[in-house]
């Protein structure tokens, strides 16, 4: 495997990468790098690193593309069979606006009628007996 001397310009371009990624890649020490007397950073990339990406990463990439036109296929089945549904419902939208507008009435209040008042006389014993309760006047209470 031969390994290679460039300058941090040089590996990014080699990696397609920024200047700043490389030098982060030094840091974290991912890739071999050097200062000469000068204080210029020399990185050593050796051939398997390059601008092609790993072949387990190729493929990865390759499964998540599936994986996505797998699931813009069922989306726009779904969509189709939206469509269909708002289609069959649109041609009852007709239907429904000939259709008299019947709107549910509220259920009718009956109205109690007053208890037939006992007549009134002059004295005031009947008086007494009609603001009685109902039972006290049936069972003589």
């Amino acid at each position: 495997m031969a390994r290679r001397r460039l300058t941090v310009q040089q590996a990014a371009e080699e990696l397609g990468v920024t200047v700043d990624a490389v030098r982060s890649r030094i840091r974290r020490r991912s890739i071999e790098g050097e200062k000469d007397a000068s204080g210029r950073v020399f990185v050593w990339l050796t051939d398997d690193q390059s601008r092609d990406e790993p072949k387990g990463q190729v493929e990865a990439y390759r499964e998540l593309v599936e994986e996505l036109r797998d699931r813009v296929r069922s989306l726009e089945e779904a969509n189709r069979e939206n469509r269909r549904i708002i289609a069959g419902l649109v041609q009852r939208v007709p239907e429904l606006e000939a259709a008299p507008q019947e709107r549910p009435e509220a259920p009718e209040m009956v109205e109690e009628e007053p208890k037939a008042a006992e007549p009134r006389s002059a004295a005031g014993g009947a008086q007494e007996g009609a603001q009685r309760p109902w039972w006290r006047r049936m069972f003589g209470r």
